[in-house]
């Protein structure tokens, strides 16, 4: 199959994360910059990269990078690309994109002369002048940076945080691919021993059942390229069965979600069972204050291949930014303390926009990273257990 060069996109400060999943796949990093990871692939690496990748935004086919600080500039080097090796004649395509330190700074205006770039090519390569507009979507993406631009498709369509398994939601929940980023970084895999204490709508606890369980986490969804005449439909199916072959279902892990709120825990039950991990997920209504002392919840007794003395708690916290969360607080993170002075070995691996948190765990965190939940800057810190 011909290479071509790929985009995957990516959070800010989760381009490590998700270089270690491409690199995974077996493709090489060419360039990493701007949330932006580019590597090389055939159309097989388009459907594996939709289907595998947990930590990345989307996936894209880059179709060129060029310097234009002028209308004239952007329109030339826009026309001058193969729009036709991917856009058929009746392609449904829309152009959006984004602006920054640039000297064409107005994206409306950049978004209408690539357009009118695209159909000029297209124009001269049918011999149409007007397109139907009524067939697969191309959605073409152009990013400007200090007058560098790169033009691009989106592969994915939506994101790829939608896994397709969220049928029940809670208040400000956490996205899939964020919470799959935090499971990466914890490093949780069979043998271990997890628990996330403010469960919400099951994500981190349903994401990392299928990390342990090696589920393609786009296995349940579409994208705008299993439509594309270019992708054929037997390349899809060979990767969607060689992904449900490589489901280990013998896995040994131990999962417990727990949170204060009765409806969460619902809403949680019926994702896990959406994803097909709610046999491997123990969800528990309780307070986190009752964590020390609850020997149901944080057993001392073995389980089979899992290391019961070493586990790892992943947590994602009210952040005190809510009317009537601030006072929660204190007795969350003096439970949080308690937890971890009483199970030393244990790690914990929290995301927060609470400046104040490592003080009120009364340390400093092992390691912390920046990261943006949302349009929120958050840090997630890293308590690493004694070995």
């Amino acid at each position: 199959m011909k290479e071509f060069e790929l985009i995957a996109t990516a959070t800010f400060g989760l381009e490590a994360v998700v270089k270690r999943e491409i690199e995974a796949l077996g493709y090489e990093i060419t360039d990493s910059r701007n949330g932006r990871l580019t590597y090389k692939g055939d159309l097989r690496a388009v459907v594996r990269s939709n289907l595998w990748l947990r930590c990345a935004d989307r996936v894209y086919v880059k179709m060129g990078e060029f310097t234009a600080k002028t209308f004239e500039e952007l329109f030339q080097a826009a026309k001058a690309l193969p729009w036709e090796e991917w856009l058929p004649v009746n392609a449904h395509f829309s152009v959006t994109g984004s602006s920054a330190r640039s000297v064409l700074h107005s994206v409306p205006a950049c978004q209408s002369i690539i357009e009118k770039a695209i159909v000029t090519r297209l124009s001269g390569v049918y011999g149409v002048e007007r397109f139907a507009k009524n067939g697969p979507v191309y959605a073409v993406r152009f990013m400007a940076q200090k007058d560098e631009f790169v033009l691009m498709i989106n592969t994915s369509g939506p994101g790829l945080h939608d896994r397709g398994y969220r049928v029940k939601d809670v208040p400000a929940p956490i996205k899939e691919t964020m919470a799959a980023a935090m499971v990466s970084l914890s490093f949780f895999k069979p043998g271990r021993f997890l628990i996330d204490p403010f469960c919400g709508s099951g994500t981190i606890a349903i994401e990392a059942a299928m990390v342990a369980r090696n589920i393609a986490p786009g296995l349940s969804r579409k994208y705008d390229c299993t439509w594309w005449e270019q992708i054929p439909p037997e390349l899809w199916k060979e990767e969607k069965a060689a992904a449900f072959k490589a489901i280990d279902y013998d896995a040994q892990f131990k999962i417990i979600a727990s949170d204060i709120d009765p409806r969460a825990i619902r809403a949680a039950k019926k994702n896990a069972e959406e994803a097909g991990v709610d046999d491997c997920i123990e969800f528990v209504v309780s307070d986190v204050k009752d964590l020390k002392d609850l020997k149901a919840t944080v057993p001392d007794a073995e389980i089979s291949g899992v290391d019961m003395q070493r586990g790892v708690m992943i947590a994602n916290p009210p952040y005190g930014i809510r009317i009537g969360e601030a006072e929660q607080l204190p007795g969350i993170y003096g439970a949080l303390r308690n937890f971890l002075e009483s199970r030393p070995q244990w790690s914990l691996f929290l995301i927060t926009a609470d400046k104040s948190f490592e003080e009120a765990m009364g340390r400093p965190a092992d390691r912390r990273r920046k990261l943006y939940n949302g349009d929120l800057e958050v840090c997630y810190y890293q308590y690493y257990g004694q070995k």
